[in-house]
């Protein structure tokens, strides 16, 4: 499978199978769509080839030039870095039969908050009504769960979460000095990380979170006037000012990593970009900024006719950061991160976050759901942390949800970088995981596309 685009500039040719990458001229990108069906059809010999693609007429090309073209489009095939075969596809059975162990939790300490950011999926902080702190005791059961069902794996991730996690600061606190008591005696390593609206964060926090958390997330949408708008405390007063300068602070004495800024557009600020760049002004190094996920209805949610603006806006940022990388004034933005060498591994390319199986949310009464976007909803309640994992079928249900159970995604050239998208958001929008979000797809093949160009420019 191949995917071709013009981008900034460059002429990126993918192989989506091999994962090759090639920035190549004119000549060579207008020759592969030539070349590929003749492929297909194992039809490689160079001659034959040639002679093909110039009896397609019309190319403004020379003969020579066209030769030279071919020969090297087919030198990259016989390397398997053009026109490669899926070999995923029959290694889905293993996949779906693989042993796996939870190796995430996602504690949600407070089903409260101190903010009412008009788009939380929380309902600010409450999860459909009811309010809750997480104790101590259900979070040591939960981190007992976790050691206990990691198998052989060492390094275990554990993220506070909420509604606003400060709120129950304490019970955090206890549960980062039970978890690394754990550590030796069963050869484990906890990761913690805690996210955060900042408006309780103090020096002591701080202090406390440089010390124990590998990483910090810092809720912040941008420009004051969106923040404000989108983010304000339940009295209606705008959380900008009380929170950048605590962030500002956070980031410095984190030195710019193990951390980032993490924030949502909507339909009211289609010209985002400008956020993330505010963002960047400020002296944040780690950004996120990511498209709001709600019901249609709602006034602030994305819309199909918003497409083209987003698509553009990411166009826009991505040249702005490699303007700015070159002149040693880069961010990095986490959707432009992209492996090109390495990767994620096999499993990760087929499945993605591994929600419902290798990463599961707790509620503060400790009941566990696949996600931190499925809390409350009764169909997708796995189990608890007194009796652990009693609805085996839902998990087995998130195990076998990869890119090849997805229609869509078995001929779109963003399956292996995606994974396939979110279940919950594709649940919420289709009512089946093993569907898809259509605008979330839209905005994703873009971000691929501008992550690949960046790479391109900035190996010049």
């Amino acid at each position: 499978m191949i995917h071709q685009y013009k981008n900034n500039g460059y002429n990126i040719v993918m192989d989506v199978n091999s994962g090759a990458v090639h920035v190549v001229d004119d000549i060579v990108y207008n020759m592969i769509p030539l070349i590929e069906p003749l492929v297909e059809e194992d039809i490689k010999d160079p001659a034959t080839v040639k002679a093909a693609v110039i009896n397609c007429g019309g190319l403004p090309y020379q003969q020579e030039q066209i030769e030279e073209a071919v020969e090297e489009v087919l030198e990259l095939e016989k390397q398997g870095q053009l026109f490669a075969k899926d070999i995923y596809e029959d290694y889905i059975f293993d996949f779906k039969n693989r042993q796996t162990v939870v190796k995430a939790l996602c504690l949600h300490i407070a089903h409260d908050c101190n903010l009412a950011c008009k788009y939380c999926f929380a309902e600010e902080g409450e999860y459909h009504g009811r309010r809750a702190l997480m104790s101590f005791e259900v979070g040591k059961k939960a981190l007992d769960f976790l050691v206990a069902n990691s198998g052989n794996r060492v390094n275990l991730e554990v993220d506070f979460f909420g509604g606003e996690p400060l709120m129950n600061w304490q019970v955090v606190k206890d549960l980062v000095a039970y978890g690394r008591s754990l550590e030796e005696p069963h050869h484990k390593k906890f990761r913690f990380t805690l996210t955060t609206n900042g408006v309780l964060l103090d020096d002591d926090i701080l202090e406390f979170a440089n010390k124990e958390m590998g990483n910090l997330v810092l809720s912040i949408d941008g420009r004051k006037e969106v923040h404000d708008k989108m983010r304000p405390f339940r009295g209606g007063q705008g959380s900008y000012d009380t929170v950048v300068p605590k962030f500002i602070k956070a980031a410095r004495s984190r030195e710019q990593t193990n951390y980032y800024v993490r924030g949502t557009f909507t339909h009211e600020n289609l010209d985002f970009a400008e956020d993330v760049l505010h963002l960047a002004d400020l002296g944040f190094e780690q950004i996120s900024v990511e498209p709001v996920v709600a019901p249609p209805e709602e006034e602030y949610a994305l819309k199909k006719e918003d497409i083209p603006k987003l698509l553009a806006e990411y166009d826009k940022l991505a040249a702005e950061l490699v303007k700015r990388k070159k002149e040693g004034k880069g961010f990095n933005f986490f959707h432009f991160m992209i492996d090109l060498e390495g990767g994620p591994c096999v499993a990760k390319r087929l499945s993605g976050c591994g929600s419902g199986t290798e990463y599961l949310a707790v509620t503060p009464w400790g009941d566990f759901y696949p996600c931190h976007q499925f809390v409350g909803m009764e169909e997708f309640l796995l189990g608890n942390v007194e009796e652990g994992i009693t609805k085996q079928e839902i998990c087995g249900a998130f195990k076998s949800c990869n890119v090849y159970a997805k229609d869509k995604c078995k001929k779109c050239f963003a399956k292996f970088y995606c994974s396939g998208g979110c279940a919950a958001n594709s649940y919420h929008f289709t009512g089946s995981i093993n569907d898809v979000y259509d605008i979330g797809c839209e905005l994703q093949k873009k971000r691929v596309e501008c992550a690949i160009m960046i790479k391109a420019a900035m190996a010049e």
